[in-house]
């Protein structure tokens, strides 16, 4: 077949049994078979089948360079050409015109691996102009994705207000910072600002005033004359203040507009945030890990006097840290608001007693504390965080003193696993089940070892109990339950031994300085049906830096090793799993 084509084309160029002729508007004439044209494009059967052109030997074809026709036809008798970004668009044009769909997905294909900030928003018009619906989807979600890149370059100025406003409406771009949008939007206004103000109300109405800080509202949206001159942008400004105002008195409002729900970036991952220490530092901070590139990246950093054991998430948005590694402070309680813009812990009401080496878990979106010490006894009680009144209440109390408990939720019931009993000295193999509804505690099938300092994860219903301590030694053994074998069971262990090292007892001055060991719990998180377990000590009291992987399917365990080498992070404890990376700080 490729000699018979070779054959053609040598035949064309010699003007050899060539029956049409194809006239540019630049007066140039391309020769060439009927017949091969109408099997390449169904342009040119329909020309040559159905419409006057079929008798003609002379044909015009408007609105196509000579060359790029040229370039064309070769194409249609070699299989071959040369795309390139001189040409490229034009070639895509082209072959859009008649009807070469190899060449223009060819072309679409060239033009998509040269997409960038600067040329992203004319690459998708061009698309929209000719037709090209993937090249247009992937050039939309390119757009959204780097928008802050985006907007700081010219093509971004070009666009009409209808673009513009098409664009920030869009719940999706990636704009975790609101202030962006509002900056893009001035910048736009500002370029033509003599044409371009009365625009600006229509504009404003797409920005999400609600999400910017209020320190950034004060010092400049409420004096901006542009804002000022508008009744319309007064009240998005006013509206705005009033949401702050409420957030002010009940920090866990949920958003109920869409001008302050946050902005769900398309290619947000689940991400797993936990509490670490950098062994350069010293310093304690919030990181988070992502298991799509393996990566971590600071978020936060800890304050100075307070250390939470727990992270617990609520409604996927607040994190909250309870107790502390500090005796003088195990009530206290504070949370971090993933979306708002000030990236600080704000105080809570503190937990109605002091506990150390507690269980913490998350059911129907309240935060319970179970068990731990209070600095001279044993705690058999639990209590619960109320979010809509902001306060610790307690609940009915278990029938052990549980010091080091597992806390894990498993079908709306929370369950409190193993300890330490420490009156009677007895490390407890024992679980029991909280029923929320009827706020009664009983006991279910026991574990087959005695331990505390356990990791507790759920993963698609069924609970794991992971390594702990029997006194003795630390385990790698992981057991798991579910409520309708009602028994547990061993899976394969994992690779480490692992136990949560607890806090109390485990501080002491040194040169009246605080120096604080042995205070990370395991973090045991479940993401993409995976079971993610770091953390922890072994039996030689080594602060574990490694993580382990569990997948069900396999029923196996993979270890990670170098995974958590991020800045000499030599120290992690539980974590939460979030929609990230979070927008607070990073570094």
């Amino acid at each position: 077949m490729v000699g018979v084509f070779e054959m053609l084309q040598s035949l064309r160029k010699d003007k050899v049994l060539c029956d049409i002729e194809l006239k540019t508007d630049d007066g140039t004439i391309v020769f060439a078979h009927k017949n091969v044209l109408v099997s390449a494009s169904p342009y040119f059967h329909k020309m040559f089948t159905n419409l006057d052109e079929c008798n003609k030997n002379l044909v015009n074809i408007t609105e196509l360079d000579s060359t790029v026709l040229q370039l064309l036809i070769n194409y249609i008798y070699t299989g071959e050409i040369l795309v390139t970004k001189k040409n490229v668009k034009i070639l895509l044009a082209a072959a859009n015109h008649l009807q070469l769909g190899y060449i223009k997905s060819v072309c679409a294909e060239f033009l998509q691996s040269q997409m960038d900030p600067s040329n992203c928003l004319g690459i998708k018009a061009f698309a929209n102009l000719h037709d090209c619906m993937e090249l247009l989807s992937s050039s939309e979600e390119y757009i959204k994705k780097q928008f802050l890149e985006v907007v700081k370059y010219d093509e971004f100025l070009s666009l009409s207000s209808v673009e513009v406003i098409k664009l920030i409406s869009c719940d999706d771009i990636a704009a975790p910072i609101e202030e962006k949008v509002y900056e893009c939007v001035f910048k736009w206004i500002n370029h033509e600002l003599g044409f371009r103000k009365d625009f600006f109300p229509e504009l404003m109405e797409h920005v999400r005033l609600s999400l910017i800080s209020k320190q950034f509202i004060l010092e400049n949206v409420v004096d901006e004359p542009l804002l000022k001159n508008s009744s319309k942008c007064k009240d998005y400004v006013i509206d705005a203040l009033n949401f702050h105002l409420i957030k002010s008195l009940n920090p866990f409002t949920n958003p109920q507009t869409i001008w302050s729900k946050p902005r769900q970036s398309g290619d947000l991952r689940k991400v797993i945030l936990v509490l670490g220490r950098s062994e350069s530092t010293k310093n304690f901070s919030i990181n988070w890990y992502d298991p799509a590139t393996n990566t971590w990246r600071r978020a936060l950093d800890i304050g100075k006097g307070w250390l939470p054991v727990h992270l617990a998430l609520i409604a996927n948005k607040f994190v909250f840290g309870v107790g502390s590694s500090y005796t003088t402070n195990s009530q206290s309680v504070k949370m971090l608001d993933l979306y708002s813009q000030t990236s600080s812990w704000l105080p809570l009401n503190d937990m109605s007693v002091g506990r150390t080496n507690l269980g913490v878990g998350v059911l129907n979106n309240c935060v319970y504390a179970v068990g731990g010490h209070d600095g001279v006894n044993g705690l058999n009680s639990a209590e619960v965080f109320d979010v809509s009144i902001q306060e610790w209440r307690m609940v009915s109390s278990m029938s052990s003193k549980r010091f080091g408990v597992g806390v894990g939720v498993l079908n709306n019931l929370l369950y409190a696993v193993g300890g330490y009993d420490k009156s009677s000295k007895q490390f407890l193999k024992s679980v029991e089940c909280y029923d929320p509804s009827i706020d009664t505690w009983k006991l279910v099938a026991e574990m087959s070892l005695c331990r505390s300092r356990v990791g507790v994860g759920v993963l698609e219903g069924v609970m794991y109990v992971i390594g702990g301590w029997d006194g003795s030694v630390a385990h790698k053994r992981v057991e798991v339950y579910t409520e309708r074998s009602k028994v547990w069971t061993n899976i394969p262990d994992m690779h480490i031994c692992r136990i949560n090292p607890g806090n109390y007892n485990y501080y002491f001055f040194k040169e009246n300085v605080l120096i604080l060991d042995y205070m990370f719990y395991i973090a045991v998180v479940v993401l993409d049906g995976l079971l993610y377990v770091m953390g922890g000590i072994d039996n030689d009291s080594t602060n574990l830096d490694s993580l382990e992987i569990y997948n069900p399917k396999t029923n196996t365990w993979k270890l990670e090793e170098s995974s958590l080498n991020y800045v000499g992070l030599v120290q992690i404890n539980n974590g939460v799993v979030i929609d990230g990376p979070p927008h607070f700080k990073t570094n």
